[in-house]
C-alpha cells in the first residue's frame, strides 16, 4: 500500500502532466505572466461554472474577503457577524478594516453558523453577515437572507471550502454556493478542491455596481491605469495559477464525485462505532463536496485516537483546536454575540480524515478498520 496523505496532489499532477505542462509552458513563453487573457479566460469560465454574473479573480481568499468588504463601504466599528468555529481569515481581515467580529455559535451536527443566534446578536452596528460554508457543505441561506433583508445586512458567503456545493431553496430554485449572497469569496490554496500550485482567489457577484468596485479595489483602487478612484490594493491572481486553475476546473466535478465516494465509505464503516463516532450530517438544502470529512470523536478520546493512527501511518488533521474568541489576537477585538458552549465542545471532539481525489480502496479500508476496530 502507498503512503497516505492528507492531501496527494503530486498523483493529482501526474494524471494530467501533459495536460499541465502544456498549460505552464504557454504562460512562460507567451511572456504575460501578470494578467492578460488567460486570466480573463479562467474568469470566464469559473463565472459558467458557478453561475455567476462576474468574477474577480485576486491573490488569495484572505484577500477575497477583504475586498469584498472594502466594496460595501463599511466604516469604523461597524459589526460583521461570523461563526466562531472557522478559520481565522474572516475575523482577521474584518480586525485590520477597523471593523467589528462578531462571532455566534454554530451547529453543532453541520459545523456551520446557527442560524438561531444570529438576530440575538444584532445591534445597530451591525452591517453584514458572513456564513462560511464549512468544510464543503453550504449553511442554510434561505434564512440567512431573510435576517439580511429585515436588517439591510449585507451577506458575504465565505466559500473558500465549498466551491461546487449547490443550495436548494424551499421554492426549489438552486444556486451554486457563492452566488446566493452580496459576494462570495473563493480560495484555491493547494488543499482546497480547486487548488492551484500556490496562492490564488477570486470574489463573485451578481451585482454590477460591486463588481466594478471591487476590481478597482483589487487593482490599487484604478479604473484605467493611473487613475486611482478609490483606496485599494494589490491583489492579482497569477498568469500561471489561472492557467493551471484552468486546466483543473474542467475536472471539478469530477474530483467532487470521488470525495464524495470517499465519504460515502467512511460513512458506512463507521456507523457501526455510533458508541464512539459521529459521522458528519448534511442539511437537507445543501450537497456536500467534502473538502474535509470531519468527524466527533467521543469519550474525550479524540487526541489519543489521533496519536494511535499517526502511529499506524495515517495523518490527521484538528480544524479548529481553539475557537476564535479564545485567540490572543483577538482578546478586545471582538464583540462576543452568543453563547459559544457548542464550538468550545466541537474543538476538543473534532477529527478530520484523510480525503482527496487519490486516495484508494485498499488505503480506505486500511483507515476504517482501524477505526472501527480501535478501543
Amino acid at each position: 500500500m502507498k503512503p497516505i496523505l492528507m492531501v496527494d496532489l503530486a498523483t493529482q499532477y501526474r494524471k494530467m502532466k501533459a495536460e499541465m505542462d502544456a498549460a505552464i509552458s504557454k504562460v512562460i513563453c507567451s511572456g504575460e505572466y501578470i494578467n492578460g487573457k488567460i486570466v480573463q479566460d479562467f474568469s470566464l469560465d469559473l463565472a459558467a461554472y458557478t453561475g455567476a454574473k462576474y468574477v474577480i479573480p485576486c491573490a488569495n481568499g484572505t484577500d477575497a474577503i477583504q475586498i469584498a468588504l472594502m466594496a460595501l463601504g463599511l466604516q469604523a466599528g461597524d459589526e460583521v457577524i461570523i461563526p466562531d468555529f472557522t478559520y481565522v481569515a474572516a475575523a482577521e481581515v474584518i480586525a485590520l478594516l477597523k471593523l467589528r467580529p462578531v462571532p455566534v455559535d454554530v451547529d453543532p451536527l453541520t459545523f456551520n453558523i446557527d442560524i438561531k443566534k444570529i438576530s440575538p446578536a444584532l445591534s445597530l452596528k451591525t452591517k453584514a453577515i458572513i456564513p462560511v460554508h464549512l468544510f464543503g457543505q453550504c449553511s442554510d441561506m434561505a434564512p440567512v437572507l431573510k435576517i439580511a433583508k429585515e436588517n439591510a445586512l449585507y451577506v458575504i458567503e465565505d466559500n473558500a471550502q465549498s466551491i461546487g456545493s449547490v443550495y436548494t431553496f424551499p421554492n426549489g430554485d438552486r444556486q451554486q454556493a457563492g452566488t446566493i449572497g452580496d459576494i462570495g469569496t473563493l480560495s484555491f490554496f493547494p488543499t482546497k478542491n480547486l487548488s492551484c500550485y500556490g496562492d490564488g482567489g477570486a470574489l463573485l457577484t451578481n451585482n454590477e455596481a460591486l463588481a466594478q468596485k471591487m476590481q478597482m479595489i483589487a487593482s490599487h483602487g484604478q479604473s484605467r491605469k493611473y487613475y486611482h478612484e478609490v483606496i485599494g490594493c494589490n491583489s492579482r491572481l497569477d498568469t500561471l495559477q489561472a492557467a493551471i486553475l484552468s486546466v483543473k476546473l474542467p475536472y471539478l466535478n469530477t474530483y467532487i464525485q470521488s470525495r464524495q465516494k470517499v465519504a460515502q465509505a467512511y460513512n458506512d464503516a463507521l456507523k457501526v462505532r455510533a458508541d464512539l463516532y459521529e459521522i458528519p450530517e448534511c442539511i437537507p438544502a445543501s450537497t456536500h463536496v467534502y473538502h474535509q470529512y470531519t468527524l466527533k470523536v467521543k469519550q474525550n478520546k479524540r487526541d489519543d485516537l489521533q496519536k494511535y493512527l499517526k502511529e499506524k501511518g495515517v495523518p490527521t488533521m484538528i480544524y479548529y483546536p481553539t475557537p476564535l474568541h479564545k485567540q490572543p489576537a483577538f482578546r478586545g477585538v471582538i464583540r462576543i454575540g452568543s453563547d459559544l458552549s457548542e464550538t468550545e465542545k466541537l474543538c476538543k471532539s473534532v477529527l478530520s480524515l484523510p480525503i482527496h481525489t487519490k486516495l484508494d480502496e485498499e488505503q480506505i479500508h486500511y483507515i476504517t478498520d482501524l477505526l472501527v476496530n480501535y478501543e
